[in-house]
């Protein structure tokens, strides 16, 4: 993906790499720190742009790992060689949406928000997911 607000980013042995096109300047973007326990104990917080896009490009060989959170509507997306949480994906009638942990990309966004979903129900989160993430998620190598 190229062009002005364009971003890329990758865990921490480099097996899953992230890249992104926001609508805007990272600076305008404000991660959001989620207060479940599974991304409260991974420090993460995650960035998505609905109006942009998202790709994972998962190296020959190696693994992506899927972990279900989010009333098990949701898939962390894991390196499985460093465990690094790159991001999250939600699928449903074909269509994936997604965010990415800020944390693997570079520090150019305004300090995290805390959100709290998990006081939402399983439909709540949904519908939240579908407002919020990025639409259209690819996940490359996978």
């Amino acid at each position: 993906m190229a062009g002005p607000h364009a971003l890329s980013g990758r865990c921490h042995c480099g097996d899953i790499a992230v890249s992104m096109q926001l609508s805007g300047a990272a600076e305008r973007y404000s991660p959001r720190a989620c207060d479940c326990d599974f991304c409260r104990l991974h420090g993460a917080s995650y960035l998505s742009d609905p109006k942009g896009q998202l790709r994972f490009t998962v190296q020959s060989g190696a693994v992506l790992n899927r972990y279900r959170q989010g009333a098990e509507e949701a898939d962390m997306l894991l390196c499985g060689r460093c465990g690094v949480l790159v991001g999250a994906c939600y699928e449903r009638e074909g269509e994936r949406y997604g965010v990415v942990n800020a944390a693997v990309l570079p520090p150019l966004f305004a300090a995290p928000q805390p959100v709290s979903p998990k006081q939402l129900s399983a439909d709540e989160k949904v519908a939240r997911w579908q407002q919020l993430w990025f639409a259209c998620v690819m996940i490359d190598g996978a």
